[in-house]
């Protein structure tokens, strides 16, 4: 039986934009350059695709150069999608341009409609619950209408608080299997992860921890060594893509895709 929190048959990507470089950041440590983006957002999808997976390509939307962070505007669990409503303004109209490839994908579409915000950066769905962050880009009234429909399709959710400094959830956490965590020590600390086998990325490597479980594969930034060693040696097949200019658009592995 396929466990749906890794085991995936489809994907949704975007590919960048020529107007990334007016994409959202926390910090500016220069613009992302178009062609090296494209060409490890070909390796990203050429990974997934390996796994036996469809992946479902959509076009560019210069009026939106944060749009290839699909992750952020939708939900995919095995009873439907849910869109989501991100807490950047600038980001609110990602969530329509997905929609038709979402609606083409599932027959149960629900939808967050406010006033709260919440992003999918901040969820974290395991094999026995959903974990969802509280951070700049989702508040509590977006975790409540979050919490309120996976209710009705039998999910229990759990608020948990990213750590002061950073964007979301999953930029300190991944899903490696079921009940696994690779985590940032500095969010393992806060007690989140109990009940879990936690994973810690090594010390000065903590961009690393936002990986993706896909399948048989776990696809990680490329550039960690000492984590993706531990990962190795803990018995995951990995694979490295080139993540420079997403980073720096505070982006990673999981925004890049939408899983289900």
């Amino acid at each position: 039986m396929r466990n749906p929190t890794f085991e995936f048959t489809r994907a949704i990507t975007r590919r960048p934009a020529a107007s990334i470089a007016n994409g959202l950041r926390a910090e500016d440590i220069g613009n992302p350059d178009l062609d090296s983006m494209l060409a490890a957002h070909s390796a990203y999808v050429a990974a997934l695709r390996s796994t036996g997976a469809e992946v479902i390509e959509l076009d560019p939307l210069d009026a939106f150069p944060d749009a290839q962070f699909v992750e952020d505007t939708a939900l995919c669990l095995p009873q439907g999608a849910i869109l989501m409503r991100p807490g950047a303004p600038s980001r609110l109209g990602e969530v329509a341009e997905m929609a038709p490839a979402l609606r083409g994908c599932y027959g149960d579409i629900r939808e967050i409609k406010g006033p709260g915000h919440i992003e999918g950066g901040d969820i974290l769905v395991t094999g026995t619950e959903i974990l969802v962050g509280r951070s700049d880009r989702t508040d509590a009234a977006g975790v409540a209408e979050l919490a309120e429909i996976a209710a009705g399709w039998g999910h229990s959710l759990r608020e948990v608080f990213t750590p002061e400094g950073v964007l979301h959830f999953k930029t300190d956490c991944s899903l490696m299997d079921a009940e696994t965590i690779l985590s940032t020590k500095r969010l393992d600390a806060s007690g989140c992860f109990k009940g879990y086998r936690v994973l810690h990325v090594a010390e000065g490597e903590e961009a690393a921890a936002n990986a993706i479980r896909f399948n048989n594969l776990v696809l990680m930034a490329a550039g960690f060594p000492r984590t993706a060693d531990m990962l190795d040696k803990a018995g995951y097949q990995i694979v490295e893509i080139d993540n420079t200019d997403c980073a720096k658009l505070d982006g990673g592995m999981s925004c890049l895709s939408l899983r289900f």
